[in-house]
């Protein structure tokens, strides 16, 4: 079992070289638009899973993450021995792609917030002429006290 911070630094190392051969060395299409987000690897360091998200490549065209898990899969051989070759350790870890869905989620938190700030927008304009119902304060005044010889003067009206 390897150190924390030890296994923090190889994937962090492992993020990077996979990253720069992705963006230089491997001349797939497929992978032009792949980003790699986060590296985690298991503690005895012998398996690394490695996130990756697809930007599209135009405003309106959805990333195609099939066709790069397809490129990814493809070229996961050449990019261990990448790894293996630029970290170092005894034991190159496999390699495991998986799909990043947090840029998905992050549109989804997006939309809601959105969907959230209507809505208060809404319920400001319809309560902006709005009156309370019932009396202005809604609260009894306390009592005052009453002397005595008031209450003596009253009863003797009385």
């Amino acid at each position: 079992m390897a150190d924390p911070a030890r296994a923090r630094k190889l994937a962090k190392r492992i993020s990077q070289i996979v990253a720069s051969a992705i963006e230089h060395e491997i001349k797939d299409p497929r992978l032009n638009y792949v980003t790699i987000t986060d590296t985690k690897i298991t503690a005895d360091l012998h398996d690394a899973t490695i996130f990756y998200t697809v930007l599209g490549d135009k405003l309106d065209s959805p990333p195609d993450f099939t066709a790069a898990a397809l490129a990814l899969e493809s070229a996961r051989g050449v990019l261990r021995s990448k790894v293996g070759a630029g970290t170092g350790v005894r034991y190159t870890p496999t390699i495991m792609f998986v799909a990043d869905k947090i840029p998905e989620d992050a549109k989804r938190i997006e939309d809601l917030l959105a969907k959230a700030r209507e809505s208060d927008a809404e319920v400001a304009r319809r309560s902006a002429g709005a009156q309370h119902a019932g009396e202005v304060d809604p609260y009894k005044a306390p009592r005052e006290e009453v002397a005595e010889d008031e209450l003596a003067e009253e009863e003797s009206k009385g």
